[in-house]
């Protein structure tokens, strides 16, 4: 197994970041929603906090319990939309299923949708999706013409993924966790997962000599861990993105990139 290591490669990207920053001339900042009490969710809003604070961008949290309303909400999302203080905006997510994580995310204005998630966003590439390119770009896998495997929950992070990979020549099947076709992930040269299903997918379902890029976080008992049984996939020839270590320093870094970006733009 061969361990892509985006801690490093999210480390260079901070650094430089810090230095455009201080030539920039003024703090951005980033304001983020954070709902309920998923342990994971609450590790990656600290480690942005703690990343901006390094990079010189102020990074902003306001954490709602579970009983506020959808529409509490959407009213604090207008709130940042018109504050001029306010660079960018993230909700984080996963949020608690009884909101609608789509809705809030199409009320954030274009020109703050720090996340890229917003359809059409002309200015921001989604820093996850970014992160995962660049470290599919740390392996020897070359794109155009492998097969590929996204095991998705959500549509918003599937549906932008497969469009930057097809347009990169690759063909891509996008499954769901309890829909899987087991003859396409054993053939695919590339599988990314993000269902958040801890040790989901053991070395038996892949082909040896895959890039893995494990997106799902999980924690459990103080640990953070991924969708592939990383047990099961040492002995294979595997490339395999750490939980933690992998996408997300790299998501962190990028994240706050595009911070910077949208205050330029502004």
């Amino acid at each position: 197994m061969h361990l892509i290591n985006g801690k490093a490669l999210a480390a260079k990207i901070r650094t430089e970041l810090a230095q455009e920053v201080k030539a920039f001339g003024r703090a951005p900042r980033l304001n983020v929603l954070l709902v309920g009490d998923d342990a994971a969710s609450r590790l990656y809003v600290d480690l942005k906090q703690t990343a901006g604070k390094e990079a010189g961008i102020d990074v902003i949290v306001d954490h709602r319990g579970i009983d506020t309303t959808q529409t509490e909400l959407e009213t604090l999302i207008e709130a940042w939309n018109a504050d001029p203080a306010v660079d960018g905006i993230l909700i984080q997510l996963p949020l608690p299923s009884t909101f609608d994580a789509d809705a809030l995310i199409q009320r954030i204005a274009i020109e703050k949708d720090a996340d890229g998630f917003r359809p059409g966003n002309p200015n921001i590439l989604s820093p996850l999706h970014e992160g995962i390119l660049l470290l599919i770009n740390e392996t020897p896998l070359k794109l155009p013409g492998i097969q590929a495997v996204i095991l998705a929950n959500s549509d918003t992070f599937s549906k932008p993924l497969e469009k930057l990979l097809s347009i990169g020549g690759v063909s891509v099947d996008v499954m769901r966790p309890d829909d899987m076709n087991k003859t396409l992930l054993e053939e695919a040269e590339l599988v990314v997962s993000a269902i958040g299903r801890p040790h989901f997918i053991p070395a038996a379902m892949l082909k040896d000599g895959a890039v893995l890029i494990d997106v799902g976080t999980t924690r459990e008992n103080g640990k953070t861990h991924g969708d592939f049984d990383i047990d099961s996939i040492r002995n294979t020839d595997c490339w395999l993105t750490p939980v933690p270590g992998g996408v997300g320093p790299m998501t962190v870094a990028l994240l706050l990139k595009n911070v910077l970006r949208l205050a330029k733009l502004r």
